[in-house]
């Protein structure tokens, strides 16, 4: 049996989207390392992965329908980019 699944990954131009179909009990890592030869890049060791807005590892296994998000990092601390947008507006 086979699990079908989607990884998305959104740069900040423009949004990637890979349809998978993988073995039964295939992990995050294993569609990782497929989107990301499929797309010739290249993520830090650290990044933090998700399935519908929930933090997952690596080693989670996937389910049917799942959706395994790649998300980057956070130039700024949204709280930290709001009071400086109110400061700026205020000026």
């Amino acid at each position: 049996m086979a699990v079908n699944i989607e990884v998305v990954y959104a740069e900040p131009k423009r949004q990637r989207l890979l349809t998978l179909q993988l073995a039964d009990g295939a992990t995050v890592a294993d569609a990782l390392a497929q989107a990301l030869h499929t797309w010739r890049l290249e993520l830090p060791a650290d990044t933090a992965l998700g399935i519908y807005g929930e933090t997952v590892t690596p080693d989670h296994q996937l389910h049917d329908k799942d959706r395994v998000e790649i998300y980057r990092p956070l130039l700024m601390d949204p709280k930290t980019a709001r009071l400086q947008r109110a400061k700026e507006q205020g000026s």
